[in-house]
């Protein structure tokens, strides 16, 4: 049987986002997921399908093969002891707390996940860990979010944990990464491992120990090319499944 075919069997959650639209001429609100990780996913031979932020969406996880937690919002700050910051925006608890429920019931159930930059965030406050609420006050610069008045993205090199999962999708040479995000991993939580850094020292990728598949990483996958991450987790859901 062709390899490509064998792997549509594959289904690989995306978790979704709402975001208001207007649809011939009325305005409504719609769930959604960012169209280059459905076509990476597909690309890799897997079928992707959207799982609502909504309590009790956990069953269906014993539907899937594998979870991709996306970017987004800010994660409300109370969820790690932190009082609201300014530049804190978008937070929403009900829908932190279901991802949340979501993400740890993957996890305890083995299914391989990959978290991309919101995501990772929300896997560090899962396991424990703390943010920094506006990495500029950290940095002192705004190379991770560029204040551009759109959606700039920052650009820098990454130093890789060697023999880590991450530096085996990226490969050994240089790895250059895109990003937008102001807020990043400040305490790393219980059982992470970070396989990743910027130049500046903030962390970058971070790893679930003793998990066969479970990658956070803090930039902007899917604004690029690279589909090496996709690839990933499309492996890891199939030899999960086997």
């Amino acid at each position: 049987m062709d390899r490509t075919l064998d792997r549509m069997r594959l289904v690989i959650g995306i978790c979704a986002r709402t975001a208001p639209v207007t649809l011939q001429g009325g305005e409504m609100t719609v769930s959604l997921a960012f169209q280059p990780h459905v076509e990476r996913l597909a690309a890799a031979g897997c079928t992707p399908v959207l799982v609502p932020p909504l309590p009790g969406t956990g069953h269906v996880l014993d539907r899937l093969d594998g979870l991709l937690v996306p970017g987004g919002p800010d994660v409300d700050p109370s969820l790690y002891g932190g009082g609201p910051h300014p530049m804190t925006r978008g937070a929403d608890p009900a829908v932190d707390a279901a991802e949340l429920a979501l993400v740890d019931r993957a996890l305890g159930a083995g299914l391989p996940v990959l978290a991309i930059c919101r995501g990772m965030q929300l896997l560090n406050v899962l396991r424990g860990g703390t943010l920094h609420q506006h990495l500029p006050e950290v940095t002192g610069n705004d190379g991770h979010c560029p204040e551009t008045g759109a959606f700039g993205l920052g650009r820098h090199r990454l130093e890789l944990e060697p023999g880590s999962r991450i530096a085996g999708i990226l490969g050994a040479g240089p790895a250059e990464i895109v990003c937008h995000h102001h807020q990043a991993i400040d305490r790393i939580g219980t059982g992470l491992v970070p396989t990743a850094w910027a130049p500046d020292g903030v962390i970058e990728a971070v790893e679930v120990a003793g998990r066969a598949f479970a990658v956070g990483v803090q930039w902007e996958a899917g604004h690029t090319e690279d589909d090496r991450l996709y690839r990933a987790l499309a492996d890891a859901a199939a030899r999960a499944s086997v």
